[in-house]
């Protein structure tokens, strides 16, 4: 693995998201991260996971600088693949923790609503779905995926502004579930997940498959018209140019 770095530690499997500065998401991170996953839910000897990012950077989302050069079958390849990843995580089993220590905005924000519970840096980072601001449209299934936790009147009204949160914003909305200091985010992560862990594991896991039944049953429907509305507004005169002065932004910035 080049991009995600796991370690099991006591039964809980850490899983860190290592990519550059900005562990933004390519085609083979996400290939990793994917596998990654699978393995930690078929392994007999772990009972939970935490998502790591690096300090400062939770993850910021896609690489659009990658992807912007992709060819139209490399980016409907990666889509299936990102629309894939989003429903097996949603449906793994065990309890999962995201500890996010820095900026988490779109598909970061994305792969955090996954999990059972978020703890977040406080400071000046952001968490949110600013999808529709950058020009990407938004498929329903992360939309069920955000208003399941925030509520669908609040989280239509942000997605529609692409709203991007502090911490403590994000804590007041539900996004999140607490705030600690930078130094503490693991700690704080681990005494969730040995909370969730503590429980007769069946009945835990049972539960959370219960309660998640609808909306992994949404993410079990077909994707190919979401991801072609998707890849139609990707390839739009007007989205390519945002892209565009995006990425020339990224790069001057060096913040990749």
């Amino acid at each position: 693995m080049d991009f995600i770095k796991v370690t099991i530690d006591d039964h809980v499997a850490h899983l860190v998201l290592d990519r550059g500065k900005s562990n933004a998401i390519n085609q083979q991170m996400l290939d990793e991260l994917h596998q990654s996953i699978v393995e930690v839910q078929n392994n007999p000897a772990v009972e939970g996971m935490i998502l790591h990012g690096k300090p400062g950077f939770f993850s910021a989302g896609l690489d659009l600088i990658a992807l912007y050069e992709y060819n139209e079958k490399e980016v409907q390849h990666f889509w299936y693949a990102f629309m894939a990843l989003i429903r097996m995580f949603t449906a793994f089993q065990k309890p999962a923790v995201a500890a996010i220590n820095g900026h988490s905005p779109a598909g970061g924000c994305v792969l955090a609503l996954c999990c059972d519970y978020r703890v977040m840096a406080g400071g000046e980072y952001i968490i949110g779905l600013n999808e529709v601001p950058v020009g990407i449209v938004v498929p329903d299934s992360i939309f069920q995926l955000y208003s399941f936790w925030l509520g669908q009147a609040t989280a239509y009204r942000y997605l529609l502004e692409g709203k991007l949160l502090k911490p403590a914003d994000a804590y007041q909305c539900g996004l999140v579930d607490e705030v600690v200091d930078e130094k503490s985010i693991r700690t704080a992560a681990e005494r969730q997940l040995k909370k969730y862990m503590q429980y007769e594991r069946h009945t835990w896991r049972q539960s959370k498959i219960n309660m998640r039944k609808a909306l992994i049953a949404h993410l079990d429907t077909s994707q190919e018209q979401s991801i072609a509305a998707v890849l139609k507004q990707w390839w739009s005169p007007a989205t390519r140019a945002i892209l565009k002065t995006i990425i020339d932004n990224l790069k001057n910035s060096g913040s990749k």
